[in-house]
């Protein structure tokens, strides 16, 4: 895989990044969705395939994205297809700041020091290509406005921002209600991507150990229409 593109990760926490305080939007959920990411962008690469509520490696052969890689060889160490809630619901600690110190050395964003209540140090970044972040946007937002079709990854990056919260981060107050609203229903236009957003939902609503029941027999959501993130979620370290 070439660097030419940016990952699903990578423009999912982008979206996330709040330009007027350097913070991550849902930090909880977020987490969840960054490991949701990874496996829509490894899908996308032609590694992975979805196996019913599992996910299935089909190519074990790296991406030359080594978080990506990673990812994948922790996948075909598993030897048999993992059920994708277990999967985002394992322990992902420090992925988010992976993401974010790749970031600064692609020199997207920067890290600012500075020190919380006056004591505490902490980091924040500020976005330094502003017209990446805009681009991503225009994708979702052009895909909200327009009804047509968005491709695969914005289909994706689409659910899982949804997933995650950050429609009211988006499209906030009453005015961006609509817009929210569409953002939910893109969740159906990519069956990988709508796979790993009701998982990463299921994860922070704490039903990650009963498996999905098919809507057909009564259970489960009906297809298009998920669940809203709860509030609450897992707790997991945060990065300021």
């Amino acid at each position: 895989m070439g660097r030419s593109r940016r990952t699903l990760p990578e423009e999912l926490l982008l979206l996330a990044l709040d330009p007027a305080t350097g913070t991550t939007a849902q930090p909880q959920s977020l987490d969840l969705g960054l490991a949701g990411a990874q496996l829509v962008e490894l899908a996308l690469a032609g590694r992975i395939a979805p196996d019913g509520d599992r996910i299935a490696v089909v190519m074990p052969r790296p991406t030359g994205d080594p978080t990506l890689d990673s990812a994948l060889e922790l996948l075909r160490r598993r030897g048999s297809p993992v059920r994708a809630v277990h999967w985002i619901g394992g322990p992902r600690l420090g992925l988010r700041q992976t993401y974010l110190s790749h970031l600064e050395r692609c020199g997207m964003v920067h890290a600012v020091e500075t020190h919380m209540c006056g004591v505490l140090p902490t980091t924040r970044y500020q976005a330094t290509e502003t017209a990446i972040s805009r681009e991503i946007r225009a994708r979702l937002d052009s895909a909200i406005r327009t009804g047509v079709p968005p491709d695969p990854r914005t289909a994706a990056l689409a659910a899982l921002a949804h997933a995650v919260g950050l429609g009211k981060h988006l499209y906030p107050g009453n005015e961006g209600r609509s817009s929210r609203s569409r953002l939910r229903d893109l969740i159906r236009h990519d069956p990988m991507g709508g796979l790993v957003a009701h998982a990463v939902m299921d994860v922070q609503n704490g039903v990650a150990a009963q498996p999905r029941r098919n809507s057909a027999t009564g259970g489960g959501r009906p297809a298009g229409v998920p669940e809203q993130p709860r509030r609450g979620g897992m707790v997991r370290a945060a990065v300021h």
